[in-house]
């Protein structure tokens, strides 16, 4: 945040109207808005600020916004919301994937956008709060070990037998520590948005399954036969920390 307290939003779209009407409305309700027409703008940004979040236009001729997310979440947790004019699923999912917290089709609603940024906000600052992990899984002030991977519940990474150390995305360390706080207790899609703080009334639907299979990917040893966080068919998932 800003000495005055203001949340900072970065606007990334190639389109000055729309990344000057998105800016102003969000001013309007109180965020210190940066504006960015693409993602050379938006990289010399951050080489001097760390914005709160970064809204961002998928559909860019210069460097298309999916290419962004995974360069942005491969370094760091900033939250990211995606605007798509394609409406495509496969966009959505892709973006999702790549560790994007939210999205919105274009044009979108400006109060829903809001509502959409002061959520993903919420979540972000409750993740970030110093969290207590499920005693049966933890080892040491700050990590959590299962398997032959280490989370650090303090920094979000993830740190392998060979001390290859990956970041999590605060959408996929939310949902990790849920596993982590209830061990072989089998959870539903509806109690694990509970427990992740995710829920949103406009979530499309399986959200979770797309996040659930982030975070197999990066801490499975085989994502597709995982032995920690299981699906229980008809139920939901389950997390064994002995991978049986």
């Amino acid at each position: 945040m800003t000495g005055a307290g203001l949340q900072r939003i970065v606007v990334v779209d190639d389109e000055a109207d729309a990344r000057a009407m998105v800016g102003d409305y969000l001013r309007m309700h109180g965020f210190e808005v940066t504006l960015c027409d693409g993602g050379g703008a938006l990289r010399r940004h951050l080489a001097g600020a760390t914005p709160d979040l970064i809204v961002l236009d998928l559909n860019m001729p210069e460097e298309d916004g999916l290419s962004i997310v995974r360069d942005l979440k491969a370094r760091s947790a900033i939250p990211i919301i995606m605007l798509t004019a394609t409406a495509s699923p496969i966009d959505r999912v892709v973006g999702l994937e790549l560790g994007a917290d939210d999205y919105l089709p274009k044009p979108c609603e400006l109060r829903e956008l809001v509502a959409r940024v002061r959520s993903v906000l919420r979540r972000s600052a409750a993740q970030a709060r110093p969290v207590e992990t499920a005693p049966p899984v933890r080892e040491g002030r700050g990590w959590s070990r299962f398997g032959r991977v280490e989370v650090d519940t303090e920094t979000l990474r993830l740190r392998d037998e060979a001390g290859t150390e990956q970041v999590l995305t605060r959408s996929e360390f939310a949902l990790l520590k849920a596993f982590l706080d209830n061990p072989k207790r089998v959870l539903s899609r509806e109690r694990l948005l509970d427990l992740a703080d995710a829920r949103d009334p406009e979530a499309f639907d399986r959200a979770i399954d797309v996040r659930i299979n982030r975070i197999r990917k990066k801490v499975e040893p085989d994502p597709g036969n995982p032995r920690f966080i299981r699906t229980v068919r008809g139920l939901g998932y389950v997390f064994r920390p002995e991978g049986d």
